[in-house]
């Protein structure tokens, strides 16, 4: 008995013995592991908790100005109050919900663009347990398993979320549900316009106030387009989205490779977006310091960034408000006075220096109907000179003329009959007047259509016998509007803006609609193609490409005054008229003639003007297509006018087109208009001569004295 309980005695010992050793060798393994990690990898580990990433977030600029010709600020920035949200890589949308209702509570915002899932989404941030409960157990199963992502059990709890869940909401909750929808649509550490129109001072003091309870809040200026002259040109300026438009849908991926953000405001239209790269500007750079978790630990302004660049147009501004206003006062004018201008509803005007292609002014009006009050109201309708075309008449003669030159079918001072032209089995077709026998200069002066009859028949090898039939060969076509492309009629000029027409050609190929393609009753032109065409004759055979940009210039910071030159727009010839100079100034005289002479069509506007004008006129039948659909296909009368000035020395080409002017008989409107824009330009030149002449004397007056005693 006694020797068991000795033996049982000294094994106990031991075996603690040997547990203290275990123990023993593993904390010492444990010390060498941890002294080893400490020692040979404890930088490594550091570097890992301080390690730190930089974000850099660009910041929009303002956009760059548009001025006229002489400087005028046309288009500017306007500063706005505003009111931004920035979103760290940390934030909770739990958080961002928190700031929304506080915000919620000091300032107004539009709550009309909430839907249903922007409550639903609110719901599900506000109640997550809830939310929770709306997803069944093997559904989570199936998302724990991943088999199935987080997007799909997020829209199945939308889709669950009862319709009595989000219609209890009170106006303060859809103010911060629209409020928070804003903070959530921007990127992280990138500042987001909240509110930036509106922003009343009481708003804009009550949140500059309360910052350090709005995290991520912040008060800023921000801009909008001011339109200087209000809505003159407003529609060829162009359109600029804003901040919660952002970038178009179907340029997302052009803009974002260039490093827009998707809230960017861009050019939409026009020369906005034309000129976008050079408008949008060089934008700020900070380089945000961040830690492991989101925290931002320090801010770095890389890049103050650059207002856009400007663009200096070749509009004359002050020129191109008197135009509108005439055609304005014109067209008003034609409404009240002539009952048979009901469908007349538009006019256009374009003045282009004739050697540089410079534009001075694109003008165009349009009467649309108030569909409320019904009345009709004037708008901007300048996009239409170049991208609705016409029938425009006699206006291009010049062009029939000289094609009938170059095809040698007719010589200068050819004489021809002018009686009425008939085929057998087809209506006679005639000028407005027997005028016997004529030549090509006379043909222009009174407007001949018969004239051009014969011409185009002679050049589609046509024998022509008064009521019998006549083959004629359909190439015919294409050589007369080969030849007049050469003028700019029926191609696009070229012009510095987006969308241009061609406009349309006919497309049967019968000897009568030969002839009305001869006067100008068959294809459609645009009123700029009647511009670059005329300035085509004027200047002696250069088709000169249209624009409406003449310089890009660096922007000056916080002043109203234009910066060094970029970029300097050079007149640019698309093509030089394959004919001989002295067929281009007969029909440069016959165009003086028109205006100059007893029996010209126009002399009744222009004979005996200082500026000593030449052009031609037009009247064409047409059929009416416009906004009032009940009455398309109403037979009117187009009226247009071709002119440049002065004769001798031309400096300012004109196209005038008024579409539907008439029915049966009405006012020469092309003629009126034509003849003040005329004299508003030669009036504004003398002014603005007698101004620069009175500062020359006020800066000079001791030179003004001497020449006065010389005198």
């Amino acid at each position: 008995m006694n020797k068991k309980k000795k033996k049982k005695k000294s094994h106990v010992p031991f075996r603690l013995n040997m547990l203290f050793f275990v123990v023993f060798l593993l904390f010492s393994i444990l010390i060498l592991r941890l002294g080893e990690i400490q020692i040979v990898f404890g930088d490594d580990f550091k570097r890992e908790i301080e390690r730190t990433e930089d974000i850099t977030v660009s910041n929009p600029v303002p956009r760059g100005k548009m001025f006229d010709r002489s400087g005028k600020v046309i288009v500017d920035n306007t500063p706005l109050n505003a009111i931004t949200y920035t979103k760290y890589q940390n934030t909770s949308q739990t958080e961002m919900v928190k700031t929304a209702e506080k915000l919620a509570k000091i300032m107004d915002v539009d709550t009309k663009k909430v839907r249903d899932r922007d409550k639903k989404d609110y719901w599900i941030i506000k109640n997550p347990e809830q939310a929770k409960e709306l997803i069944t157990e093997k559904e989570w199963s199936l998302y724990d398993n991943k088999k199935w992502d987080y997007k799909k059990i997020y829209n199945l709890q939308l889709d669950r979320i009862k319709e009595s869940e989000i219609n209890h909401y009170t106006k303060e909750e859809i103010k911060a549900i629209a409020i928070f929808k804003k903070m959530n649509s921007g990127y992280a550490l990138a500042p987001q316009i909240v509110k930036n129109k509106d922003v009343t001072p009481q708003e804009f003091a009550a949140v500059s106030e309360n910052l350090e309870n709005l995290p991520g809040v912040d008060t800023t200026t921000d801009w909008e387009r001011k339109y200087v002259f209000g809505d003159t040109l407003k529609t060829i300026l162009g359109k600029v989205s804003s901040s919660e438009e952002g970038l178009p849908k179907e340029s997302l991926e052009k803009y974002m490779a260039k490093d827009y953000s998707r809230n960017d405001r861009v050019g939409k239209s026009y020369l906005e977006y034309k000129y976008e790269d050079v408008l949008h500007g060089q934008k700020a750079k900070v380089i945000n310091k961040t830690d492991k978790a989101g925290n931002v630990l320090s801010q770095e302004v890389v890049s103050e960034g650059q207002r856009g660049k400007d663009l200096v147009l070749t509009i004359d501004a002050e020129l191109q408000k008197k135009v509108e206003n005439i055609i304005e006062d014109e067209m008003w004018k034609a409404k009240r006075q002539y009952g048979s201008t009901g469908l007349l509803d538009r006019a256009f005007v374009v003045l282009m220096d004739p050697h540089t292609g410079e534009i001075l002014s694109l003008a165009g009006k349009e009467l649309i109907r108030d569909k409320e009050t019904g009345k009709l109201e004037m708008q901007d309708y300048a996009q239409g000179t170049f991208t609705t075309s016409y029938n425009v008449g006699s206006t291009v003669k010049g062009a029939t003329i000289l094609t009938g030159y170059k095809t040698g079918v007719i010589h200068p001072n050819d004489y021809l009959l002018d009686a009425p032209v008939k085929i057998k089995d087809t209506p006679a077709k005639k000028s407005w007047r027997n005028f016997g026998n004529i030549n090509d200069l006379t043909a222009l002066q009174v407007s001949s259509n018969v004239y051009m009859f014969k011409t185009v028949l002679k050049i589609a090898g046509g024998h022509y016998v008064y009521n019998q039939p006549i083959d004629i060969n359909s190439a015919a076509f294409n050589t007369i509007r080969k030849s007049f492309s050469q003028f700019g009629l029926g191609v696009r000029t070229g012009i510095d803006l987006p969308n241009e027409m061609t406009g349309y050609p006919g497309s049967e190929t019968l000897p009568g609609k030969l002839m009305d393609l001869a006067i100008g009753q068959y294809d459609t032109y645009t009123p700029i193609q009647l511009a670059q065409y005329v300035s085509t004759i004027a200047n002696g055979g250069n088709r000169m490409q249209p624009h409406v940009v003449k310089e890009i210039r660096e922007p000056v910071m916080d002043k109203e005054e234009l910066g060094p030159v970029i970029e300097e727009i050079q007149p640019k010839v698309l093509n030089r008229l394959d004919m001989k100079d002295e067929w281009i100034k007969r029909v440069q005289q016959g165009f003086h003639m028109v205006m100059q002479t007893s029996n010209g069509t126009a002399s009744g506007y222009f004979k005996g003007k200082s500026y000593d004008p030449a052009g031609k006129t037009g009247t064409a039948q047409a059929f009416y297509y416009g906004s009032e659909r009940s009455r398309w296909g109403t037979p009117v009368m187009n009226l247009s006018l071709v002119s440049f000035a002065p004769y001798n020395n031309p400096e300012v080409a004109m196209a005038v087109v008024v579409p539907w002017a008439y029915q049966g008989s009405g006012p020469s409107i092309n003629n009126t208009i034509g003849q003040q824009v005329m004299d508003a330009y030669f009036d504004l030149k003398k002014e603005r001569q007698t101004d620069k002449g009175k500062k020359s004397e006020e800066q000079n007056p001791e030179n003004n004295d001497t020449n006065q005693s010389d005198q």
